[in-house]
């Protein structure tokens, strides 16, 4: 008979509670700095192209042409009229959407002012692109 006790093994032991510490701290981080990475952005409606319906009741076509030739629904315009053109649309129309089709070599600054007027009058504003392929 062997009465003697056997020698128990040691374990092996991690402890977690440091490290769960560290992840809170971690996501309160990120979580503060993304809200305060880019507070300028305009922000921009865009259309989902699988669904195949109208992004709302009116939607009002914007054109700047390579020579910086701007069209509100096919009918010429100044640039200095743009805004009380718009204004005339939104009288009529309570959810309104303007559809903006820019040309590629266009600068970015004539975008960001059609960009400024919808922001100033509360109208959604869509940037037409071309399906890659």
């Amino acid at each position: 008979m062997n009465l003697r006790k056997r020698q128990r093994r040691v374990s092996a032991e991690v402890h977690t509670s440091a490290m769960n510490d560290i992840m809170f701290f971690l996501l309160l981080f990120f979580l503060i700095a993304s809200t305060v990475t880019n507070p300028n952005v305009i922000k921009l409606l865009l259309p989902k192209s699988s669904s195949g319906q109208a992004v709302s009741k009116k939607t009002i076509s914007v054109t700047i042409s390579q020579d910086l030739k701007y069209t509100v629904n096919n009918k010429a315009i100044k640039i200095e009229d743009m805004q009380n053109t718009l204004m005339g649309f939104k009288k009529l129309a309570t959810e309104l959407t303007i559809v903006l089709s820019v040309d590629r070599t266009v600068a970015i600054q004539n975008v960001v002012q059609i960009m400024d007027i919808a922001q100033k009058l509360n109208i959604k504003l869509v940037l037409a692109t071309e399906p890659k392929g």
